[in-house]
């Protein structure tokens, strides 16, 4: 494809769309820059920190609305961190997992490598689908993902029900990564609901945060009780003991607590979950309708419900290189909006992340009419 200059009437305001690190509003940067002195460099133990950690803490609290005896806790790694939390810390016996892409398929991968676990139930789908729980006596753990961030499918939080129709038993740990501040959410129906800050909530990555059911507080320290090994990096109730205090049990990013913090009250003052939510599905509602009506694009996931407001996975006809379009936006300032790389489709993978301006989806798409025009 060659070198295309698309013009700045089409650009959108800011050309930050990929799936994590997400964008970061500018005003939010510039207020940690106004902290100066008084925060970046000083100690996790003192009140500057711990007070922005309170405020992580409860500003959650009231966005996803969480019941009395729910807890917000904290700790370095990631999601990827919390997979073997949970591991060590939630799983009792047997869990089961639906797998759907690469990320819903990872904390599988870590309960069945646990010699302290028995193989847990994967029950696997097609990328572009997703299964459903099943309620199954011999597991204690259902392991949901509200958001597949490879394969842009999200699917409703739900606890399994039984054949009765009754809550099935177990706990419900839910991967909300690409999900959380963006998608709507029942905190009934979850026990854990964990996540890093690097997608909707616009800061960067090496953080976990994980709701927690009072069933889920117990589940620790029942695990803990009963004298299971757990690296203290890993054990939930270091980490639990800590986030009650507001601080983690090692030193945080500062920078990305501050973020952090930032968005969780944008998204509060401006009406809270479903603001953001909202913003999210106009976005979808101008990519999605965007593919739907274009000659040479579609949807990867065919089941309109599944769609993910989050994260828009677009399929191209064969006659256009998607990878190659890509690069032209990129040349042009509109940055990862390649596909995820395992997948190996001829696609654009696109965040909605609320800190995305609708109108910023739309002007994408526009430049990549322009883009697939000029390069015949």
């Amino acid at each position: 494809m060659p070198t295309l200059t698309i013009p700045a009437d089409l650009l959108p305001s800011d050309g930050r769309f990929g799936s994590g690190p997400s964008k970061i509003r500018p005003d939010h940067l510039a207020a940690l820059v106004e902290t100066g002195t008084g925060y970046l460099g000083t100690s996790h133990r003192q009140s500057p920190v711990r007070d922005v950690v309170g405020r992580v803490r409860r500003g959650l609290a009231e966005l996803l609305s969480l019941p009395e005896g729910y807890e917000v806790v904290l700790g370095n790694g990631g999601t990827t961190a919390f997979w073997e939390v949970a591991t060590f810390c939630l799983v009792e016996r047997r869990s089961q997992h639906l797998s759907f892409g690469e990320f819903s398929s990872k904390f599988a991968a870590s309960t069945k490598a646990a010699p302290f676990l028995d193989d847990p139930v994967v029950i696997v789908a097609e990328p572009g689908t997703h299964p459903e729980a099943e309620a199954d006596g011999s597991v204690d753990a259902y392991a949901l993902t509200h958001n597949e961030t490879s394969t842009g499918v999200s699917m409703d939080v739900a606890r399994p029900r039984t054949a009765d129709g009754s809550p099935a038993e177990g706990l419900v740990l839910v991967d909300a990564t690409s999900a959380a501040g963006g998608l709507r959410v029942d905190p009934g129906e979850f026990d854990a609901y964990y996540f890093a800050p690097q997608k909707c909530f616009g800061s960067d990555g090496g953080l976990w945060v994980a709701c927690l059911s009072p069933a889920a507080v117990e589940r620790s320290a029942a695990i803990s009780r009963g004298g299971r090994y757990v690296p203290a990096f890993l054990d939930l109730e270091v980490a639990i003991s800590n986030s009650r205090l507001d601080q983690t049990y090692n030193t945080p990013a500062l920078a990305t607590l501050f973020l952090f913090a930032l968005q969780v009250e944008w998204f509060n003052e401006n009406g809270g979950l479903e603001w953001s939510a909202t913003r999210c599905d106009e976005s979808a509602s101008r990519l999605y309708g965007w593919a739907e009506r274009s000659s040479y694009a579609e949807p990867f996931v065919a089941k309109p419900d599944d769609r993910s407001h989050v994260v828009g996975t677009i399929d191209f006809d064969d006659a256009v290189d998607a990878a190659a379009a890509a690069a032209v936006l990129r040349a042009n300032g509109i940055v990862d909006t390649e596909p995820y790389r395992k997948l190996g489709r001829n696609q654009l993978r696109i965040a909605l992340f609320p800190s995305i301006e609708p109108s910023d989806v739309e002007a994408l798409t526009a430049c990549i009419d322009y883009v697939v025009e000029h390069s015949g």
